[in-house]
This record gives C-alpha cells, structure tokens and sequence, in this order.
C-alpha cells in the first residue's frame, strides 16, 4: 500500500485580493511595522508563487494583517504522485492497465486494392 503525498495550494493572491489588496507592495508597510523587512522581490515571489520555505514569523504576520486563518492562507490536497500508475507491459506483455479492462482493439487487416 503506497502512502498518500500530500500537496498544498498557497491562497495569499487571493485572500488579499478580498481585503481590497490588489498589489504585492501593498504587503510591505504592514510587514515593516511587525518587523520584518523583505524586498520587493520577495514579497512578489512570497504572494505569486507558492512558498517551499516559510519563516513561521512572516507566517503569523500574513495572519495578522489579512485577519485570516491558516486554512484560509494553505489548502491542504492530496499530491498528483499519490495515485498508482498503472504498470507498463513489457514487449508482447499481456498486462491489462486499468480502466481498460479487458477490452483490446481488434487487429487491422488490410487487403489489397483493386487497380
């Protein structure tokens, strides 16, 4: 049995966009003032990008100053990777991939054309 992977969506764009915040620099004073100091690039890449690594401080301002929570911030989700890949056949493998079942296409025969 394979374990789950789990995946996350980053909903920052969006929760500032409900707070009337439609730009990324509108992050950067309210940062400052509990602060934390990030370039301009970085609060771009922190709202446009979804965050591999996160300082737990810059975590708890975004909740302060959006007045959200974390669910509203991370969407937990269940990876791409966590479904089984059906197994390939080796050549001439008689294996049947899922979804497929028992159903195999018919061999073309093709005759020859009357000139």
């Amino acid at each position: 049995m394979m374990a789950a992977k789990l995946d996350y969506h980053w909903h920052l764009r969006k929760v500032m966009a409900d707070r009337g915040m439609f730009s990324t620099t509108d992050l950067l004073p309210p940062l400052k003032e509990r602060g934390i100091t990030l370039s301009t690039s970085q609060v771009y890449r922190l709202v446009v990008e979804r965050p591999e690594r996160l300082s737990l401080k810059i975590l708890m301002a975004l909740l302060d100053i959006l007045d959200c929570t974390m669910d509203d911030l991370i969407e937990p989700v269940t990876g791409a990777g966590a479904a089984a890949k059906p197994k390939k056949a080796a050549a001439g493998g008689t294996a049947v991939s899922e979804g497929v079942g028992d159903l195999r296409p018919r061999r073309a025969r093709i005759t020859g054309v009357d000139r």
